[in-house]
């Protein structure tokens, strides 16, 4: 696929912060300026990216779009937002809004979904054809890409592999010993959701059930790589309950590629021994790793939602 080289302004927008950057082409991205996410006033909200916009593109370049990473869902069928950690968008039919009041093309889409598009066109799914992101920090998440394209599905819901009653409720340790694991209840309102187990605070819990102690993550999976026996039998339920559900997700999809990003894709060993488990799981066998550290995980965002920009500008009519 033949890119768009004109700039694309883009901006990855949490409940916190918004990064604001400038992809003059292709596979470049050049950091501007970073300011505080107005998250619960839209006015604030849309001052603070008319600031960004006067601040730093230039008038020669006041149509060329924006292309914005957000903390929420966007439905493809009427553009709405809905955001938990920015809730003055919910409700907005966000980038028709915004393109108005800034009087440029804007282009919006979820944060997993643009690390999937930033994955799949720039990272570790370059010249796959299915690539699936897995989103593990504090939570789970993810996005699917074919053909370097995003797949949107209803509601703006593709990928959510972190939610449903999917986990199984035993796992299975050296001696043939039978542990039962709790359906925990999610957040999303159900119980069982890989989302209870896998994130970061999933890790957390799991632990406290099996041992009584409550240890951040990064505890855990230090004591891990030091050879913690309690930390190896955490880890050891860990990697079985993530596993399964995320080999179904392999094997539905036909990925090729699985990157990881989040927090938990920062330990190297965790990621290797995931891709161990799920390639043991699935009915394709890969002799390569399939489960891999995302490539552009810093820049992700910005990264996918410059994709994003060039990819809508080509499919507008000339």
């Amino acid at each position: 696929m033949t890119m768009v080289a004109s700039p694309i302004y883009s901006v990855d927008i949490g409940g916190s912060f918004m990064k604001f950057a400038v992809s003059p082409e292709p596979g470049v991205i050049r950091m501007l300026d970073r300011v505080e996410t107005p998250a619960n006033s839209w006015v604030g909200f849309v001052a603070a990216l008319s600031s960004l916009v006067e601040k730093h593109v230039p008038g020669d370049q006041r149509t060329a779009p924006l292309a914005l990473s957000i903390a929420g869902l966007i439905d493809p069928k009427n553009g709405t937002a809905t955001s938990a950690n920015i809730p003055c968008i919910t409700g907005r039919v966000l980038a028709k809004e915004l393109s108005t009041v800034l009087h440029l093309p804007v282009f919006a889409a979820n944060d997993a979904d643009c690390l999937t598009l930033a994955e799949a066109n720039e990272g570790a799914g370059r010249g796959h054809a299915v690539v699936f992101c897995a989103i593990m920090g504090t939570g789970i998440g993810g996005g699917l890409a074919i053909d370097s394209r995003l797949v949107k599905g209803a509601g703006g819901v593709t990928g959510e592999w972190g939610h449903a009653p999917v986990l199984n409720t035993t796992v299975y340790f050296d001696g043939g010993e039978r542990v039962h694991v709790p359906r925990f209840a999610c957040g999303c309102g159900q119980s069982g959701c890989v989302d209870t187990i896998g994130g970061a605070r999933g890790m957390e819990r799991l632990h406290h059930f099996l041992h009584g102690h409550s240890y951040s993550s990064h505890e855990i999976l230090e004591a891990w790589s030091n050879g913690d026996p309690a930390a190896g039998r955490t880890m050891t339920a860990y990697l079985q309950l993530v596993a399964d559900p995320l080999s179904l997700v392999v094997n539905i999809t036909g990925a090729s590629v699985v990157p990881v990003g989040g927090g938990l894709a920062s330990e190297p060993r965790l990621i290797a021994a995931l891709d161990v488990a799920v390639r043991k799981r699935i009915l394709n066998r890969f002799h390569q790793p399939l489960v891999v550290p995302a490539i552009l995980q810093a820049d992700g965002g910005l990264v996918g939602a410059a994709v994003l920009g060039r990819q809508e500008l080509q499919r507008r009519p000339a």
